[in-house]
């Protein structure tokens, strides 16, 4: 049994530090408890940061508890991690409503019963410690240990300043692990210093040290960089059904096999059969990115939903069918000009994207490609408008 545990966790495991232990600790029966920490700015979770919380999910599934981390102090400070330049420091109430929405997001893979969720936050720690206990714990690290921090070491070589509540960062991250007594943590590799620093304070202060898990990470939807909301490269977890299909059949046919494995629970035998089929190209490939499609969908929405998701797809991109089911958005006038039509169905979106979507080709009007922004339509009777290749609206007087 706890080798089959472990042989689910290595399906999206890039290295573990302290695998032994983590055997000890799977074969006593004693409930872990897994460190889930997160800082509290603005949370976009993707497909990327769901390996994580799948593994975790697994793992509750088993009895053992996830210990929901919010950074609500250290927030205040800001990771450093990837970053060139020092992070803004955000107020109390950004931190507070970044907080709530986190939550939100977890919840659509983790479980949050009392029973494996429990949710912590490190002021309760930072908040009361004094001075003096909070030198004694910056006396335990050396200069030396956060210097090997490669992101510190590029800022240093390029000549851009560190302030002192960075270097502080991993510090106050690290003993945040012996603070809430962590077993495990499953994290993607950027993090592993800080949770090595993890280790280094359980052993310091007389606890065990905490097993450290890092995991797969993968190219975005383009092929290019990990995923992330600056390049607009991901899958959100908030993304709907359609969109979620839609984006794992814009994939590169180099990347089904990746995602299959490490983003779905298909058998690893269909996932190199899927990785096969893609390397044929044509509708070999197109063939096993719907597959694909529809096994992501699955695992967040239900079969169901994918199967509804399947043949919206087959029935509007093969037979070149309008959705049945595309939102309707109503209007004042009976007349606009092409922009305000765009406006009125993607309030989110700003003025000049909506005008490159436009110069790119990608609008139209019941069908009928239109590249100026400012011509005139009349939709007192009705048009359907289209933006991308997978947005539809129902333009509408009122």
């Amino acid at each position: 049994m706890t080798h089959a545990v472990l042989q689910r966790l290595r399906r999206t495991t890039d290295a573990i530090i302290g695998e032994d232990d983590l055997l000890d600790r799977l074969r006593s029966g004693r409930r872990l408890r897994i460190k889930y920490g997160v800082d509290c700015t603005a949370p976009h979770l993707h497909l990327g940061h769901a390996v994580n919380l799948w593994m975790m999910r697994a793992l509750q599934d088993l009895g053992h508890r996830v210990v929901f981390l919010l950074g609500d102090l250290t927030t205040r400070i800001g990771d450093p991690t990837g970053r060139s330049e020092t992070r803004p420091m955000l107020s109390p109430e950004e931190i507070e409503a970044n907080a709530a929405a986190f939550l939100d997001q977890v919840s659509l893979v983790l479980r949050t019963e009392p029973d494996v969720f429990e949710v912590r936050r490190n002021s309760e720690w930072f908040g009361t410690m004094d001075v003096a206990e909070l030198l004694g714990l910056f006396s335990q690290v050396t200069h030396a240990q956060l210097m090997a921090r490669d992101m510190f070491r590029a800022r240093i070589d390029a000549g851009r300043e560190i302030a002192l509540h960075e270097l502080i960062y991993p510090v106050l991250q690290g003993y945040d692990s012996f603070a809430i007594g962590s077993d495990l943590t499953i994290v993607g590799s950027d993090q592993l210093f800080n949770e090595q620093l993890g280790r280094h304070f359980q052993q310091r202060l007389g606890a065990d040290p905490q097993v450290v898990i890092t995991t797969m990470i993968t190219p975005g939807i383009d092929g290019g960089p990990k995923q992330s909301k600056s390049l607009n490269n991901y899958i959100a977890l908030t993304d709907t059904p359609r969109d979620k299909f839609g984006k794992v059949m814009s994939l590169p046919d180099s990347l089904v096999e990746t995602y299959a494995r490490v983003y779905t629970e298909l058998p690893l035998d269909t996932v190199a059969g899927l990785g096969s089929s893609a390397a044929h190209g044509g509708p070999a490939a197109r063939d096993a990115k719907l597959r694909l499609a529809a096994a992501v969908v699955t695992r967040y929405h239900g079969a169901g939903t994918a199967k509804a998701e399947l043949d919206a797809f087959t029935r509007i991109f093969s037979e070149r069918n309008e959705p049945a089911d595309m939102p309707e958005v109503l209007l004042d006038s009976p007349t606009a000009n092409v922009l305000d039509l765009l406006q009125a169905a993607r309030p989110a979106d700003s003025k000049s994207d909506l005008r490159r979507l436009i110069r790119q080709g990608a609008v139209s009007i019941d069908g009928t490609k239109v590249t100026d922004a400012e011509q005139t339509v009349r939709v007192d009777g009705g048009v359907v408008l289209r933006s991308g290749r997978r947005t539809w609206h129902r333009i509408k007087c009122r």
